[in-house]
């Protein structure tokens, strides 16, 4: 792919993840769609089972943001493992590409779990399962989760 033609749509893929999450939230979903509309190759289906990484799993905080994790499946669509070639090894390629994501975003934003970043966007976590604290959880966090989530969507499609 041309390099500017790269750059504009990671650019793209930026604007539609943010825009996304301010809008519905469901961060993994949002880069996976962001992904799907710029360079394609996301299914529907891998969009519709992220859904519950949500929030670090289960809107659960504990587990990592979901950004991030809708970014290493956007990868691993294009370059894991499919089922009948389990027997051919690891797909090492794969696991580097997550690698230098997981790095970068943990350079970028200073942790990966989704606790780890609602304190260094708030300075505290929160029980999103309670109405009361998800809704100042939301008003704290500002922008701050869509632009994690912009951030996922332009570095994968510059990784594709």
């Amino acid at each position: 792919m041309q390099e500017q033609k790269r750059a504009d749509l990671a650019l793209a893929a930026y604007e539609t993840a943010k825009n996304y999450e301010l809008k519905f939230g469901c961060c993994p979903q949002c880069v996976l769609s962001s992904v799907q509309q710029t360079v394609g190759l996301i299914g529907d289906d891998v969009i519709k089972a992220s859904h519950g990484l949500s929030g670090g799993g289960g809107l659960l905080g504990l587990g990592t943001c979901g950004a991030l994790s809708g970014g290493l499946l956007a990868l691993s669509c294009k370059r894991g493992r499919d089922h009948d070639k389990l027997h051919k090894g690891k797909f090492i390629s794969n696991f580097r590409a997550g690698e230098k994501l997981v790095n970068k975003f943990r350079e970028e934003f200073g942790g990966v779990t989704c606790e780890q970043l609602q304190r260094l966007f708030t300075g505290r976590t929160y029980d999103m399962w309670d109405a009361e604290q998800y809704a100042e959880f939301e008003r704290a966090r500002e922008e701050r989760c869509a632009h994690a989530s912009g951030m996922v969507s332009k570095w994968v499609v510059e990784m594709l």
